[in-house]
């Protein structure tokens, strides 16, 4: 192998990594997509404790979701900072906890730019409704290929192309077909509880493979302040937290979403799934 085809292969190895999940971990790894995290039922909260006796699916606790993903939709543009807590699972067992800061500004359906950021990694996301490019600034690697007209089709074609999962994608998919609440086997409505201020209504679910916990911001603008999941499929419980804080009203222009390659930048392939399958097997199919 040459040195430049290690140097490439070295940075789609760099690039890929950021498939580790920022809005959800997915309770198994399948062709088809989990479905999104959906909803609850009022449990009676008892010295601070949630009763074991809740009823299974409230039915007004999956439509408080439902409003949520209907409100989502409605944005015509937002910024989001959302600081993200990933457990990650050692071969000994042992959890360790990866933080990332996420900086996320859209314009659905066909702009978004995401900055995700830890004191090791920095990774950004551009998409302009006809190009997506993500770009590693530390080591000036990028990769850019053509995308689908809308957020939604670009997170799907990413995810079954190339093993990338957009940063806290599940916002776009909530109050659409993929955030359909019928998958969701318990909800329960916890009651009140404060998010950095914001005074939320907290709900838990279940669906196969995961437990997941939300906070609803409640009046008028039914926004998401922060989501706990576990995943039910590993016994040692890894949980992914995301905490959000939103503007409603964000600066910005069309030069935001458009990736201009700095001077020194090295373009490199994205690697699609069944090229890195391939090589894992010695170029057998």
């Amino acid at each position: 192998m040459t040195t430049s085809r290690r140097l490439a292969a070295a940075a789609i190895g760099v690039l890929a990594a950021v498939a580790i999940v920022f809005t959800v971990v997915k309770a198994q790894r399948t062709r088809a997509r989990p479905p999104v995290p959906s909803a609850a039922s009022h449990a009676g909260v008892a010295y601070g404790e949630v009763a074991d006796t809740a009823p299974e699916r409230d039915p007004a606790a999956l439509a408080e979701l439902e409003q949520m993903g209907a409100y989502l939709r409605t944005l015509k543009a937002f910024q989001l900072k959302a600081d993200v807590v990933t457990e990650a699972v050692r071969t000994d067992g042992q959890k360790v906890q990866i933080i990332r800061a996420v900086d996320l500004v859209a314009k659905p359906p066909t702009r978004l730019f995401a900055e995700v950021k830890n004191d090791r990694q920095r990774r950004l996301f551009f998409y302009d409704g006809k190009q997506f490019t993500l770009f590693a600034p530390r080591s000036s690697f990028y990769a850019t290929v053509a995308a689908p007209p809308t957020i939604e089709k670009l997170a799907d074609e990413l995810e079954d192309k190339y093993d990338l999962e957009l940063p806290l994608v599940d916002l776009f998919r909530w109050g659409t077909p993929e955030g359909d609440v019928r998958a969701i086997s318990s909800a329960i409505d916890l009651g009140p509880s404060a998010i950095n201020g914001v005074t939320c209504e907290q709900y838990a679910f279940r669906q196969e493979g995961i437990d997941w916990q939300l906070w609803v911001q409640r009046g008028d603008q039914p926004l998401p302040c922060r989501v706990v999941i576990t995943t039910l499929t590993d016994d040692a419980r890894p949980q992914h937290t995301a905490t959000y804080s939103w503007n409603l009203a964000p600066s910005y222009d069309d030069a935001t979403f458009a990736f201009r390659a700095p001077s020194d930048a090295k373009k490199i392939p994205l690697a699609e799934v069944q090229v890195v399958a391939s090589a894992a097997n010695g170029g057998q199919r």
